[in-house]
């Protein structure tokens, strides 16, 4: 577990979480709905932003953008058995991007497939903070 105190520097997963789709292992998200109640999805356009952030393009309108409106703590679970680490999760606070420069550039930078499924440019890139990073193959959160 790498303690939030210390700089999480996420260039070090970009290739794993950025070609996760090529390998037919999606990207599975984590929040929290009303109640409290877990909702755990796949994305296959997660990649990483920046050094501090993972994104993806919400195009579903479904429930995860609900649930990212009322609480924006969100979970992500890289996993790809013929990796290594085969496993990562990560932690943070997502913010949406519904408009302007910078849901642009992230929104450029999706997968074709994926940026296929919003022909109409209405969704929203979700930008995630990421405060903890859990990886290898038996960690467990504390």
């Amino acid at each position: 577990m790498q303690p939030a105190s210390e700089a999480i520097d996420l260039t070090q997963y970009a290739a794993a979480v950025n070609g996760a789709l090529a390998h037919h292992r999606p990207a599975f998200v984590a929040t929290s709905g009303e109640g409290g109640t877990p909702d755990i999805g796949p994305t296959g356009s997660m990649f990483v932003a920046d050094a501090g952030h993972l994104a993806f393009l919400e195009y579903t309108g479904g429930g995860h953008l609900a649930n990212l409106r009322r609480n924006a703590k969100v979970a992500v679970v890289c996993f790809d058995p013929e990796a290594e680490p085969r496993y990562v999760r990560f932690y943070g606070e997502a913010q949406l991007l519904e408009a302007g420069g910078l849901r642009d550039e992230l929104r450029a930078r999706v997968n074709p497939i994926e940026l296929a499924q919003d022909p109409d440019d209405t969704g929203v890139i979700v930008r995630i903070r990421i405060d903890e990073v859990v990886r290898g193959r038996t960690s467990h959160r504390a």
